[in-house]
């Protein structure tokens, strides 16, 4: 199956460049909403499924035991941007359990946010794991460790009892199969597995509704959920798409990316889960799809989907700030 271009790039009165990819749509029954091209195609979820790597950390009651609100379950659930706030917040998070940053096996990285890596190159000579974008993640995973008395110590591994959990969350909220057989490596060193699209956009709604989940996952689902939209800041960072899109509707859209154009979202008032994904990873284009799509499904909303529509047909500029043309998504 050839999937539909879903966005444009001009320059003047020509298309430049186009991106193709998927969309899914779907409630906690995995009924359809709306879809577009192969949604039944496996794609690596990469970090937008943090929400879900983030349920042993809440349902074991580390969460609890380490006294987490809002704002550390949202940062270990976030892809942030390595600012100075989300740094501190991750080495807090692991202090409370007795740990440090050399426990993090994510490895390190400067800022992929030109403002903060400038900030990062300014007051430190080399990045360590804090600065990681999923520091928040691993450093939830240590403290998920610690509390059920695991060591913590090669949690990164397949083998390893914490991503044992993680695997058995994933494949219980999306209703996938996940195994070695779909197993590749993330950037930030853990295990991830391909899911079908509508698979997850349906984990997405089962991660709002808590339809199909144990009452107990349930719970620590829609927390997680309910977290990051209280937290945007810390499931990203300034000027970065999932905070402003949280930012937009507080308590009403949740949005997380993943790497190579990844996706989802979740409206938790109409119980609906969204997956998406740019098929050449082209993160501007999956910014402009996530938009578009929940200004189509916030059209009852006037203001709201407007503010979306024009995240969705964006202005480019050039280094001299002329106009020169648009990214826009143009879904069927």
């Amino acid at each position: 199956m050839v999937n539909p271009v879903l966005v444009e790039v001009t320059r003047g009165a020509l298309v430049e460049s186009r991106h193709r990819g998927m969309i899914a749509v779907a409630d906690a029954a995995g009924g359809l909403v709306y879809a577009a091209g192969d949604i039944e195609a496996a794609v690596f979820p990469r970090s937008a499924c943090k929400a879900i790597q983030a349920l042993p950390l809440v349902e074991s009651g580390a969460a609890d035991a380490y006294d987490f609100g809002n704002r550390e379950i949202a940062l270990s659930a976030s892809s942030h941007s390595g600012e100075d706030a989300h740094a501190a917040l991750a080495a807090e998070m692991l202090g409370r359990a007795g740990r440090g940053v050399e426990d993090l096996e994510c490895g390190a990285h400067w800022s992929f946010q030109q403002p903060v890596l400038i900030h990062q190159a300014r007051t430190r000579e080399m990045p360590d794991a804090l600065c990681n974008n999923c520091s928040g993640k691993h450093a939830g995973f240590v403290c998920a460790c610690c509390h059920q008395g695991i060591d913590p110590k090669g949690y990164t591994g397949y083998d390893h009892p914490l991503q044992a959990q993680i695997r058995e969350a994933m494949a219980d909220v999306t209703g996938a199969l996940v195994g070695t057989d779909v197993c590749g490596v993330d950037g930030c060193n853990i295990p991830t597995y391909a899911v079908p699209l509508k698979a997850l956009a349906r984990g997405f709604a089962r991660m709002a509704t808590g339809e199909g989940l144990s009452p107990t996952r349930a719970r620590a689902a829609r927390r997680i959920i309910d977290a990051a939209m209280a937290e945007p800041y810390y499931v990203a960072g300034t000027g970065r798409a999932c905070t402003a899109l949280m930012e937009m509707a507080p308590g009403r859209i949740f949005a997380k990316t993943g790497a190579e154009g990844v996706f989802c979202a979740v409206l938790p008032e109409q119980g609906l889960g969204i997956a998406l994904k740019c098929e050449d990873g082209t993160t501007r284009a999956a910014e402009a799809m996530v938009a578009a799509v929940l200004a189509r499904l916030l059209a009852d909303d006037a203001a709201l989907s407007e503010r979306l529509r024009l995240m969705a047909d964006s202005g480019l500029k050039n280094w001299n700030g002329t106009d020169v043309g648009r990214v826009r998504a143009v879904l069927p």
